[in-house]
């Protein structure tokens, strides 16, 4: 938690929503009798969703809503909580409305992710920070899994991989102007497949081709 705290009690008596509960039910249905722990991490997410579409945010979890989920499952609080201290996709303190989360591990580093940090900056985005107009949170994290696209920034539920300095400054601008920019590689990639275009299994561009006969 952070040394200073947002009002937690602005969420007491929370409660789920009608679907939120659905979603809810149906995560602990996953489990036998007895394990309904075992959906503590769904049930968080849940709940951070909620409250981010209660305060138009990406959303975090206020202490009265992490109590609320330990009733749910029958947990003990401090074990929720300490779920809920572990994962980096829980926030314990307000976010903005887009929660820019930029990699900076060897892989990113080395393709630029300092550049983009610097851009981010020259935005008035600051790792830690919010913005005063409440749209962007800045937290720089370990690796996302996105090494052979470096470097990337995890924004919400969506990742812009293979960024340059140009393509950072570009989506930040779309989205203070309300708009949404394509996810996904933003230098005409795919996936993974080498820049300049896929050097093996060139047939499988265009469509799902059956190569099982030429190796026979």
């Amino acid at each position: 938690m952070a040394p200073e705290q947002p009002d937690h009690h602005a969420f007491d008596g929370f409660q789920w929503t009608a679907e939120s509960a659905k979603k809810a039910a149906a995560e602990i249905a996953k489990y036998p009798e007895g394990r309904q722990a075992s959906a503590v991490m769904a049930l968080l997410d849940i709940a951070q969703r909620q409250v981010g579409a209660q305060t138009g945010t990406q959303g975090w979890l206020p202490i009265p809503v992490i109590e609320f989920v330990s009733r749910e499952l029958l947990m003990p609080y401090i074990r929720v909580y300490e779920v809920a201290t572990f994962y980096t996709m829980y926030n314990l303190v307000p976010v903005g409305k887009y929660h820019v989360q930029l990699c900076g591990t060897t892989p990113c580093m080395l393709r630029g992710s300092d550049d983009v940090m610097r851009v981010l900056n020259e935005k008035g985005i600051y790792k830690g920070q919010t913005t005063p107009d409440g749209l962007f949170t800045l937290t720089e994290v370990e690796c996302l899994g996105n090494c052979a696209t470096a470097p990337m920034l995890q924004i919400n539920d969506d990742n812009f991989e293979c960024l340059t300095a140009e393509d950072t400054a570009r989506i930040i601008d779309m989205l203070a102007a309300g708009e949404q920019p394509q996810p996904g590689p933003q230098n005409g990639r795919h996936s993974s497949e080498p820049a300049g275009g896929p050097t093996t299994l060139t047939a499988m561009v265009e469509k799902n081709h059956d190569y099982r006969k030429e190796w026979a």
